[in-house]
């Protein structure tokens, strides 16, 4: 059996996200989607909360099964025996940091191979951050994310308090 892992912190998970995951799942007989915690940053939505985000947007994909966890994707990969990770790119800037992180990977399990899957055109411009911004400015943020997902989002994404004209720094 085939398994691979699709990681990222996943706060929110989007459509871009999910364009990755569900391709992912046509080329594997497993795919883990991981919700990974990364110390340098200060998610809005706690690993739980993500976890379960992911759970319910990934519901229909039948050979995807959602995780989390704190630690080492490498060390990660060999407890469950995934063989690739799966690493969407938006554009070469993404580029530069995932192959660093497939190569650090590569050297703490030697088994583990890493897959680069450019994201659909749709979704090139999408990013978590990007949707936390629009959504805290009162933007319409029901095309980036996962329909099951986009009402529970929007409602805890939090919102800027200025005034008209005032800007926020």
């Amino acid at each position: 059996m085939r398994i691979a892992i699709c990681p990222g912190s996943f706060d929110p998970v989007t459509k871009g996200h999910l364009n990755i995951i569900e391709r992912s799942a046509k080329l594997f007989d497993v795919v883990i989607a991981l919700v990974l915690v990364n110390p340098n940053k200060q998610p809005v939505f706690t690993a739980p909360e993500r976890t379960e985000f992911l759970r319910r947007a990934c519901a229909d994909i039948p050979n995807v099964k959602v995780d989390s966890y704190h630690g080492l994707l490498a060390d990660y990969a060999r407890s469950v025996g995934a063989c690739t990770i799966i690493k969407g790119l938006r554009a070469v800037t993404d580029f530069e940091y995932e192959f660093q992180q497939a190569l650090i990977n590569k050297k703490l399990n030697g088994e583990l191979e890493t897959m680069f899957v450019i994201t659909d055109s749709n979704y090139m411009y999408l990013s978590s951050s990007m949707v936390r911004q629009v959504a805290q400015f009162g933007g319409d943020v029901t095309d980036f994310l996962p329909e099951c997902i986009c009402k529970d989002i929007v409602a805890r994404l939090p919102r800027s308090k200025t005034t008209e004209g005032e800007s926020v720094q």
